[in-house]
């Protein structure tokens, strides 16, 4: 398993750089048209709908974001593993975040608790 941000495909790492400073708007010009997000069991299709949702989860809360592994599961297929400290509930949060990457866009991105 390799843990090197660099090894990432620069789409999901823009990506990142984006959705970590809360810019929606820049983090889905690097979704596909008709991509799906999964967060926490709620599901967005469509980059409208997923820009929307991104400016949105969470904005009720005051958290940071921290990188903290990432691995290539396939050629099309990256994890990333997040952590969240904050004034949410329970405080801390380590998350996956799954992409799946289609011609140079991300197609698919699943949020969901890490599996440790």
């Amino acid at each position: 398993m390799t843990q090197h941000t660099d090894l990432l495909p620069a789409t999901v790492r823009e990506f990142l750089a984006a959705h970590f400073v809360r810019d929606a708007d820049t983090a889905s010009s690097f979704l596909t048209e008709d991509v799906v997000l999964v967060d926490q069991g709620e599901t967005v299709r469509g980059r409208e709908e997923a820009r929307v949702f991104l400016r949105d989860a969470g904005s009720e809360f005051e958290y940071t974001t921290e990188q903290v592994g990432a691995h290539r599961v396939d050629d099309t297929r990256w994890v990333v593993i997040v952590r969240l400290e904050g004034t949410f509930p329970g405080g801390v949060a380590e998350l996956d975040y799954r992409f799946t990457v289609r011609d140079g866009l991300v197609a698919e991105l699943v949020i969901a608790n890490h599996a440790s």
